[in-house]
């Protein structure tokens, strides 16, 4: 044990926090106390008057140094919540953002009435698509697809975490040749790299330092996942199905067109929250 109390301990980084600049300094201090003393956020409270434990307050220490440079909570914490549910991440998989939570919401919605749908995941990353709609649909089963097998590890323990991955068939490779040709969907999701190549040095530095370059960059205008999708998403829907797919805000009218063309009667762009273009939905009527 050490002579520093827990509460003294992660409000020295906190203090530490502020001073640099972090714009959350307080709630970033307990999230890493919590995680690095094993408590939850009520424990902390009620505990922060006992001596901490030597190696936990070393924990706490490297993991504030990590925040000091520029690394998100998530990935010092190994986990971002999202749908609700908490998922595990690695260095192969994108930090889960609130607005993907979209794609989910449209996505159960699609599926009302449906007996057993079957969802396919196009790059699915930790999982958090696919494994958040399963969570939501007993009844429906799922196909994930991802290039790198750590990123499928992660949906996979992410799946067992949640109860679903009896429902779940995960396998790598790049987009659709990693699905049998035989296999039919009730519905296809992904968000897939959408950033320009040139704009990934402009983005910020949580981002650009800390997330997987492959779960970024869409090639040269940002659109070459969406090309791959849509060569054969539309023969790959059961009548009735629907795709969508998350985009960045500005390719809402060139996605919108490109499923036009692959054969998709109808698409339209969905805006989000703050009213930016943020889903391409594609079906055949």
């Amino acid at each position: 044990m050490s002579d520093v109390a827990i509460g003294v301990a992660w409000r020295q980084v906190r203090d530490r926090f502020r001073a640099s600049g972090i714009d959350t300094p307080e709630l970033d201090a307990r999230l890493l106390a919590q995680k690095a003393f094993g408590l939850d956020s009520m424990a902390l409270v009620r505990r922060e008057r006992e001596p901490a434990p030597a190696d936990q307050l070393k924990t706490l220490d490297q993991f504030a140094q990590r925040r000091l440079v520029g690394e998100p909570i998530s990935r010092i914490a190994g986990e971002q919540e999202f749908w609700g549910l908490n998922f595990a991440l690695n260095d192969s998989t994108l930090v889960p953002r609130p607005e993907t939570e979209q794609l989910v919401e449209e996505g159960i919605a699609s599926l009302d009435g449906k007996r057993s749908p079957y969802v396919l995941d196009l790059g699915t990353g930790s999982g958090a698509i696919i494994v958040s709609i399963l969570d939501a649909l007993p009844k429906a089963k799922g196909f994930a697809t991802d290039i790198a097998e750590e990123a499928l590890a992660a949906a996979r323990q992410n799946a067992e975490r949640h109860g679903v991955a009896a429902r779940l068939q995960l396998k790598a490779g790049p987009w659709w040749q990693a699905v049998p040709h035989t296999e039919m969907f009730d519905l296809i999701v992904a968000n897939p790299p959408y950033i320009a190549t040139p704009a990934i040095a402009e983005l910020p530095a949580e981002v650009r330092v800390f997330d997987p370059r492959a779960a970024l960059d869409g090639g040269w205008d940002g659109l070459e996942a969406y090309r791959a999708i849509a060569a054969q998403a539309a023969r790959r829907l059961n009548p009735g199905g629907l795709v969508l797919l998350e985009i960045g805000y500005n390719q809402g009218e060139t996605v919108s067109r490109m499923f036009g063309r692959a054969g998709f009667g109808r698409v339209e762009v969905r805006k989000d929250l703050a009213g930016l273009d943020r889903v391409v939905a594609a079906s055949h009527s």
